[in-house]
């Protein structure tokens, strides 16, 4: 088992600096800067340059890189040209919404997802079948951010359950907060909760042509028993694998939903930053979503070893 982590670390290191390569080149291309957005197009050739100066801009790019990869290692992310505050502070105030805004809309996708899924598999090809995944092919082609305005337009507009936007902050209590956070959350959970519910219950299907699903049957055990006991486990390899690509997609998919409903997340600091021109922030925010998408891989792979020994083994 310890060789089979150490060789995950290592391709999870790897690929962080890959990120951190591509993400800082490709924010070097886009052209103008920082100096120029905020002292306006009026400024001084002069006081541009002095400004340039003064953030460090006309340092060379490899110098700037290496700068950003130590600061990285020491926690030291540099401080926000637009706002004049640390970018970790930034960050980390942000996070306080966007991560608890996509493990409640992660909760609710499994929960539906996995019910619909195995409920599915179990009617095969009979009603029940159909319509869950004739609403699941719905759910699919469904976007994001319309349902989000669809949610508002009957929950806080027509019903007034809830509010249109904005987040009251974890000080005023959790559950005024996590009632701020339940539509943008159903608004991310439907899409996902329909692709995982289609691979649950492909999954179910081929694991229940199984022999040892025979077996358990003979030996006197319920339907319900074995799907639940029996199939499911066995099927949580392809589930497992979706739900990690879909957790990191629900942290990407969130930067939409939080600028529908006006959350103070890292989806709205990042549209902040980039109409600010502040690459600074941009650059620490980009990488810190792709390092949760590999961290996130990291994750699924030592699930896939906790579920199924022969992954650890074949590793």
């Amino acid at each position: 088992m310890g060789l089979f982590v150490l060789r995950r670390l290592a391709t999870l290191i790897a690929t962080l600096l890959g990120a951190s390569a591509v993400v800082f080149v490709v924010l070097e291309i886009l052209p103008g800067n920082a100096a120029e957005v905020l002292l306006g197009p009026d400024a001084a050739p002069e006081a541009v340059a002095a400004l340039a100066e003064q953030l460090g801009l006309n340092q060379p790019a490899w110098t700037r890189y290496w700068q950003w990869i130590a600061g990285l290692l020491t926690g030291q992310m540099g401080e926000s040209h637009a706002y004049g505050t640390p970018v970790a502070g930034l960050i980390a105030e942000r996070l306080a919404v966007t991560v608890p805004l996509a493990l409640l809309a992660m909760l609710l996708a499994t929960a539906i997802a996995l019910a619909a899924g195995v409920y599915a598999a179990a009617r095969h090809n009979r009603a029940g079948d159909v319509g869950v995944m004739g609403l699941a092919q719905i759910g699919i082609a469904i976007p994001n951010f319309w349902f989000a305005i669809l949610l508002i337009l009957v929950f806080s507009v027509k019903l007034q359950w809830f509010s249109a936007g904005g987040f009251p902050g974890w000080s005023e209590g959790v559950l005024p907060a996590l009632k701020a956070l339940l539509l943008p959350a159903v608004a991310l959970a439907v899409v996902q909760a329909a692709i995982l519910a289609r691979v649950t219950r492909s999954a179910v299907l081929e694991v229940m042509r199984e022999d040892f699903v025979r077996t358990a049957r003979a030996k006197g055990l319920s339907r319900g028993a074995v799907l639940w006991s029996h199939v499911l486990r066995n099927a949580m390899i392809p589930v497992v694998t979706v739900m990690g690509l879909q957790f990191a997609n629900l942290i990407t998919s969130a930067i939409v939903v939080e600028n529908v409903f006006y959350l103070p997340g890292l989806g709205r600091l990042i549209f902040q930053s980039i109409a600010n021109r502040d690459l600074v922030v941009v650059r620490n925010c980009v990488m810190l979503l792709a390092a949760m998408v590999v961290a996130v891989n990291f994750v699924v792979d030592l699930l896939y070893a906790a579920i199924d020994p022969r992954v650890k083994d074949a590793g």
